[in-house]
């Protein structure tokens, strides 16, 4: 079972940017395919961004199309959130997932690993 733990959630005015952190234990990323999804008080858990296992395909939500960047580091069995220009809309938990199978996709479904979630928080 891939155990996932995230970092580098906080509070940021916005326009600025911030870069969350997931790492991998207990298997290779390789084998899967991840996303990183958002949860805001009051709403639905929401994809924002996802790549799959062999990490030529990644896709988007409209809302980040241009602004947030997934990536992965296989020598350090991690991948990444990268967030630019952040708007006060981007507010919520964020949290990092890892599923079965070559493909991704941005539904919150599919996913067998979770990580704790962490607090992203865009206000002046």
């Amino acid at each position: 079972q891939l155990q996932l733990v995230e970092s580098g959630g906080g509070l940021v005015q916005p326009g600025t940017s911030l870069r969350l952190s997931c790492v991998a234990s207990g298997s290779t990323l390789d084998r899967y395919s991840i996303g990183w999804f958002r949860q805001a008080p009051g709403k639905e858990r929401e994809g924002v961004a996802c790549m799959a296992s062999s990490g030529g395909a990644s896709k988007w939500a409209d809302s980040v199309k241009g602004r947030f960047t997934i990536s992965r580091d296989m020598a350090k069995n991690t991948f990444y959130l990268k967030m630019d220009n952040l708007d006060p809309e981007d507010t919520a938990v964020y949290f990092c997932a890892a599923g079965d199978g070559t493909s991704c996709h941005l539904v919150p479904v599919g996913y067998d690993s979770w990580g704790q979630g962490t607090q992203v928080t865009v206000s002046s």
